[in-house]
């Protein structure tokens, strides 16, 4: 037991700024839906009842980049959708999360050797989750964003060297 614990009331939580802007980081994470090809179905469907976004506060899939910290690209990035795609996260607020869903997003897939797909995702945005699968199902979403939610459960504010 630690010293201050029974030291207060029943009404009073003592925790880091940590781990209370973490908890509310990762119970509020808004989405960007970025489904470029057969992913997005499976994106679509997690949101859906049966696998139900909303226990995880992330039922609102956002149409602006400004009102969403969470990109999920699922599909296959093209060379030409690629510059809207960083501008996109670009644009998006700082804190912002990225989850690549998909081996044509994660590797470019089986349209690897075309001239026109992105080999890689990363090469245009950091991507902190990678979800592989050709389409990865619904499930696999879900294993992968709460992936993400124990990374941001591990973040910290304070500026390392200061």
């Amino acid at each position: 037991m630690g010293v201050i614990e029974n030291r207060f009331g029943p009404n009073i939580i003592v925790t880091t700024v940590d781990k209370a802007i973490n908890w509310a980081r990762k119970c509020s994470l808004w989405p960007l839906g970025f489904g470029l090809a057969c992913c997005a179905i499976e994106m679509i469907s997690t949101g859906a009842s049966r696998y139900d976004l909303a226990r995880f506060g992330m039922e609102v899939f956002r149409a602006s980049p400004r009102q969403a910290d969470l990109m999920i690209i699922a599909g296959t990035v093209t060379k030409k959708i690629a510059p809207r795609l960083r501008l996109l996260y670009e644009q998006m607020p700082e804190k912002k999360y990225v989850v690549a869903m998909g081996g044509c997003a994660i590797a470019g897939g089986p349209f690897y050797d075309s001239y026109s797909v992105v080999k890689r995702v990363d090469l245009i945005v950091p991507v902190d989750v990678y979800i592989p699968g050709c389409a990865p199902r619904p499930e696999a979403l879900l294993h992968g964003l709460l992936k993400l939610r124990e990374k941001i459960d591990r973040e910290t504010i304070a500026r390392k060297g200061n």
